[in-house]
């Protein structure tokens, strides 16, 4: 009987099994009720005691052998899970994409029609010290004005922040280059605000600065009025108002008439029709001399808006937290739009 099970196991080690076809016959002659591991274990029941324990061993080899060499053709005829199918017959169903975010596309409007008039665009760090945030900005230390922008500083250290606006890029700028200087500066900034429909810890600002000879208030508000004109539409009226800013003197407030057509221009406007949309003024002295220019030979102006505030006018949106949370049914609003 030894060497009738040593037969088959040589048999079985030389079998290649290549198809289903293969594998059932494989099945049929070795594993199946009248196949020959129950053969050969029915005439095992009729040996004498003394040779069932060799002959036992050799059996269970064979037994182990046919059911592995089955298992290893069945396992690799199975598909494999991780590799991609692709059915090539399924009709196509790609997937929808939403649109240019609304911050990205007004931004982008901004800075066309500024680059129009001569403006280049000038970018620099997020992370910054208080010199170029603050004190170069006429704000040294203490001044009251540091309060109206709660800041984030880096691991508690009081010199390294996330820049609260991005008029310390008009600082680094100005440091590099001498003028005549004609930048914008777009960007996100960073204060310690509530989240709400109305205000965010992280928002985005443009600002611009031009410095020359004999640079006016004239100029400044030439440009102010190009640009809102260009913005919002050539019927768009315009004011200016006196307000304070420490790197800027004088100063001003700018608005634009919004009017009082329905009860949402009221809501917007307090009542009045009037809407603040910017701020701006001429470079303060200081700040020309903190950066080495001279302030004699030099003047210059400067402006800044927050592009949130302008996309949420441009197209009635009442919560500022929906630019922030990468919902594509807000962003596919904008397909047409953009």
């Amino acid at each position: 009987m030894k060497e009738k099970i040593n037969k088959y196991i040589n048999d079985i080690n030389n079998i290649v099994i290549s198809n289903p076809v293969e594998a059932s016959s494989f099945k049929n002659k070795y594993l199946t009720k009248k196949g020959v591991l129950n053969q050969l274990f029915s005439e095992f029941k009729q040996l004498p005691g003394a040779e069932k324990k060799e002959t036992g061993q050799l059996l269970n080899k064979l037994k182990i052998l046919a059911f592995s060499k089955l298992e290893t053709v069945e396992n690799n005829s199975k598909p494999n899970k991780n590799k991609e199918i692709i059915d090539v017959t399924l009709p196509s169903n790609y997937e929808e994409i939403g649109s240019v975010h609304p911050l990205s596309k007004v931004q982008e409007n901004i800075v066309n029609i500024l680059k129009k008039v001569g403006f280049s665009i000038s970018k620099e760090r997020e992370i910054e010290d208080d010199w170029h945030n603050f004190s170069a900005l006429n704000m040294p230390q203490n001044h009251p004005a540091r309060d109206m922008q709660d800041t984030f500083f880096i691991d508690l250290n009081p010199d390294i922040l996330l820049r609260t606006h991005t008029s310390s890029v008009q600082i680094r700028h100005m440091e590099k280059h001498k003028p005549p200087i004609r930048i914008i500066s777009p960007g996100r900034v960073y204060r310690k605000e509530d989240i709400s429909a109305r205000a965010h810890c992280i928002f985005h600002q443009i600002e611009g600065l031009y410095i020359d000879q004999n640079v006016s208030f004239s100029d400044l508000k030439a440009i102010i009025n190009y640009f809102l004109k260009s913005l919002f539409g050539k019927d768009v009226k315009t004011r200016f108002r006196p307000s304070f800013f420490p790197f800027t003197e004088p100063s001003a407030e700018v608005d634009i008439y919004w009017g009082l057509e329905s009860e949402s221009d009221y809501r917007i406007t307090k009542g009045t029709g009037w809407l603040e949309i910017m701020g701006c003024g001429m470079i303060d002295p200081n700040v020309l001399k903190n950066v080495n220019i001279d302030a004699d030979k030099f003047s210059g102006f400067a402006f800044g808006l927050g592009i949130e505030r302008i996309t949420m006018l441009l197209y009635q949106i009442d919560d500022l937290r929906l630019f922030f949370e990468n919902d594509i049914r807000f962003i596919k609003q904008f397909q047409k739009a953009f």
